[in-house]
């Protein structure tokens, strides 16, 4: 019997998907299955445990979800160690990393650790595995990419990882070379979620109305952070040239512009450059604003997303699975999502981004062939049904 929870999945999963995770399930039943991570909110892996943990104990799969807690000194150093992770800061201190040793032995004996396999999710509770007990698999998943990483940083956050019985990441070329098992397990999307779900058309209209955002032209999409790294004003060099032969509207809509300098001098500039155009909207947006975003990529034509650095990159599937055409660039995981000429198009230039604008916006029926290209590749790949068999998979793998 299929649970209530898992029932709605059967109209959007692909065929055979529900049945499979049940099997899955059957054949870990009486294991349990523990996750860790920074935080019980937020987006990325924190947005999948939420969804994921419910459906799995509908499975009848014993899964726990455990958070590592520390004091503003600890977040302060995993943040540090994570930009040296990135390849952004060349500089980790003996008192960061003391810190995370010391924040991890709190930790670990204030929580129960004790389970047939244990899910380390990203660089905040990696140190736990320094205290795991002799029973269970440890496997640390890594939602970021290291391939860039600073040699030292990767050095003192190899020791602690070497501990662990495998590693997880998100696409093979995010993974330096390791003495344990590699697995590559894609990021997915939740079609069910309030970021994802089907929206009638009159609600659509009426949160882009609330927005500020006409529909009276085809609508050029971008939602990221306001950050250099994505580009926002090459955005709309962009949008400029493709504008001086269709008729468009630039939409950017993006947040972390509060307590981020950086953020904040990005939206100044963006605001600087957009004004006079009455066809440029910037918006700033909360962190829950996920049924806005969804509602723009519903009313968008295009869904244009060209960081020169990313992770995996999931706007790009959110996009996809609401049936819109992605440019894109070669950044992190965007190159697994956007197939060329099948999904989208992947452009190294604003000009050719302006290009590819201008191509689409003149031919309805490719935006179209496209955009549908790209909801069936998104529901075939990068749904969180399939998430969760991967998990499941792993589970009775290593334990």
């Amino acid at each position: 019997m299929i649970p209530e929870r898992l029932e709605p999945y059967r109209e959007v999963a692909p065929r055979g998907s529900i049945e499979l995770l049940i099997r899955l399930a059957e054949r870990v039943a009486g294991r349990r299955f523990l996750h860790v991570s920074p935080s019980r909110f937020g987006a990325g892996s924190t947005e999948l445990l939420n969804r994921a943990i419910p459906i799995l104990r509908d499975l009848g799969v014993d899964a726990g979800w455990e958070v590592i807690v520390g004091n503003p000194e600890f977040y302060a150093a995993i943040d540090k160690l994570e930009r040296n992770l990135a390849g952004l800061d060349a500089m980790v201190t003996e008192t960061a990393l003391s810190v995370q040793a010391q924040t991890a032995t709190r930790n670990a004996a204030a929580l129960t650790l004790d389970a047939d396999m244990v899910m380390v999710h990203d660089l905040a509770p990696l140190s736990l595995v320094r205290h795991r007990p002799r029973k269970g698999r440890w496997v640390w998943r890594c939602h970021g990419d290291l391939s860039r990483a600073y040699r030292r940083a990767w050095y003192l956050v190899r020791r602690d990882l070497e501990r662990y019985d495998a590693a997880v990441f998100s696409l093979p070329k995010f993974s330096p070379r390791l003495p344990i098992p590699t697995l590559i397990v894609h990021p997915s999307i939740d079609p069910l979620s309030e970021k994802n779900r089907d929206l009638p058309r009159f609600e659509v209209t009426q949160i882009l109305e609330r927005l500020g955002v006409p529909r009276d032209k085809p609508i050029v999409l971008q939602v990221a952070p306001y950050a250099r790294s994505k580009e926002p004003a090459a955005l709309i060099r962009a949008y400029r040239l493709a504008k001086k032969y269709v008729e468009c509207r630039l939409v950017l809509a993006g947040w972390g512009a509060g307590d981020n300098p950086e953020g904040r001098a990005v939206l100044g500039e963006v605001q600087e450059i957009a004004a006079g155009d009455s066809d440029v909207h910037v918006l700033v947006l909360p962190p829950d604003a996920a049924v806005e975003i969804n509602a723009l990529q519903r009313g968008a034509a295009i869904v244009v997303h060209r960081p020169v650095y990313e992770d995996f990159g999931l706007s790009v599937a959110e996009a996809m699975w609401k049936g819109k055409p992605v440019i894109g660039s070669y950044a992190g995981g965007i190159g697994a999502q956007v197939i060329p000429e099948v999904t989208g198009y992947i452009v190294t230039s604003t000009e050719g981004a302006a290009f590819r604008i201008r191509q689409l916006l003149e031919d309805p029926e490719l935006m179209a062939r496209l955009g549908g290209a790209a909801r069936e590749y998104v529901r075939r790949a990068f749904l969180i049904t399939r998430h969760m068999g991967d998990y499941l998979a792993v589970l009775a793998s290593l334990s």
